[in-house]
């Protein structure tokens, strides 16, 4: 029987033309091409390469062998990715990072998604902000990271594939009595109250109309450092430098220190989503909107268990 590495070394001389192109194709060095194909012609019984000069040429039988080995060779190789996908989706394990507010809203649904359709596929998850979830990514330590961006951005041999956009809110107290007709849900974000900024720089109760420039000079809460960022950017457009008293990721928190009057802030809607304290009031910000991505590293095409974690995560 032949031997498979052997046929691959003829293969490469075949294709590269010489012993030297061959070695540097296959990682190999040069003794070692020479011994692999004299191994080969032992096995076969039949010349299949000649000098010439201070070169080497295929004989009419190695040029039979290398065609016919090619294609041996391209078809176990196939074979050899068919199976990967075939087995790669109903066993083995494919990790997952991602922020908190993505973590306790779509995540959940993808994780199911990706258990019904693949149920042999281990998915492990961790939790980091996006910083720390590429360069996880970049390690190896994980297969896709799912991370935010404001504004656009590249990294080099992170492939970005769109999940969502995710607005901004701003984020009020919400000291109305029980039985107050108002609605609790989405106040508008533009304008400015007439009466302007109570002293205190937090309003009492949350008005129509209020907008970033209403609490100029309220408390604000802050979150990790994009968020900060963008936070400042938004108050910067509206003609002010937020007074930052507080900071925290964690978007609980953030919302229990709002409803209890120590300040506002700014939230995205996925945070929201993941929870939602009944003494806070949210306005969108028009225009402001964070992008959310399924990130994975390295030359496409993804894995198969990558590719299909992708997939559940777009749907989801």
């Amino acid at each position: 029987m032949l031997d498979i590495a052997r046929l691959r070394v003829l293969v490469a001389v075949a294709r590269s033309g010489s012993v030297t192109a061959a070695a540097r194709e296959l990682h190999y060095s040069q003794p070692s091409v020479s011994h692999h194909l004299a191994r080969l012609e032992a096995e076969t019984g039949a010349k299949l390469v000649q000098r010439v000069g201070r070169g080497i040429r295929l004989t009419e039988a190695g040029r039979l062998l290398a065609e016919r080995g090619a294609e041996i060779l391209g078809r176990l190789d196939s074979a050899s990715e068919e199976l990967a996908a075939h087995v790669g989706l109903r066993s083995g394990r494919v990790r997952l990072v991602a922020f908190p507010s993505a973590l306790g809203t779509f995540i959940p649904e993808a994780a199911v998604r990706l258990a019904k359709e693949h149920p042999g596929l281990d998915l492990r998850l961790a939790e980091a902000e996006p910083p720390e979830a590429l360069r996880m990514l970049r390690d190896g330590q994980v297969d896709v990271a799912v991370v935010f961006q404001y504004g656009d951005s590249a990294e080099d041999g992170i492939r970005m594939t769109p999940l969502l956009d995710d607005p901004s809110y701003l984020v009020v107290p919400d000291f109305a009595e029980p039985g107050h007709e108002e609605p609790a849900e989405d106040v508008p974000a533009d304008g400015v109250p007439a009466d302007g900024v109570p002293a205190d720089g937090i309003p009492a109760v949350p008005r129509q109309g209020e907008g970033l420039l209403a609490h100029a000079g309220s408390r604000w809460i802050a979150g990790c450092d994009r968020c900060r960022a963008h936070l400042l950017d938004l108050c910067a457009e509206a003609g002010f430098e937020p007074r930052v008293s507080f900071t925290t990721d964690d978007y609980v928190a953030v919302q229990a220190m709002v409803a209890a009057g120590l300040g506002v802030a700014v939230l995205p809607r996925l945070a929201l989503s993941a929870h939602r304290h009944p003494g806070v009031r949210v306005a969108e910000l028009p225009g402001s909107t964070r992008r959310v991505f399924a990130a994975t590293y390295g030359e496409p095409p993804d894995p198969p268990a990558t590719a299909a974690l992708v997939a559940a995560l777009r749907t989801a």
